[in-house]
């Protein structure tokens, strides 16, 4: 176990971390009162690349506009494309 001050830790985080990430138990004190224990966080099931597949879709007809809407991006009326 290694206990440390608040100090201390500031200066050494990182090497605290490390200690911490290979199982050694980390307590940062203050005043030499132990106050936090530093644990590693364990990865909650496997994150890749894709692993939403599946859980969204998009509409056949996704690329396709209604001619109102159509005409309203070059600009041009309902009544223009009526006649």
């Amino acid at each position: 176990m290694t206990q440390v001050n608040v100090h201390e830790a500031k200066t050494n985080l990182s090497k605290l971390i490390d200690k911490a990430e290979k199982g050694e138990e980390v307590i940062i004190a203050k005043n030499g009162i132990p106050k936090v224990r530093l644990v590693p966080i364990k990865p909650e099931g496997k994150h890749w690349f894709g692993m939403d597949e599946g859980k969204g879709w998009i509409a056949d007809d996704f690329d396709e506009l209604p001619p109102d809407i159509l005409a309203a991006f070059y600009g041009e009326d309902e009544e223009e494309n009526s006649n």
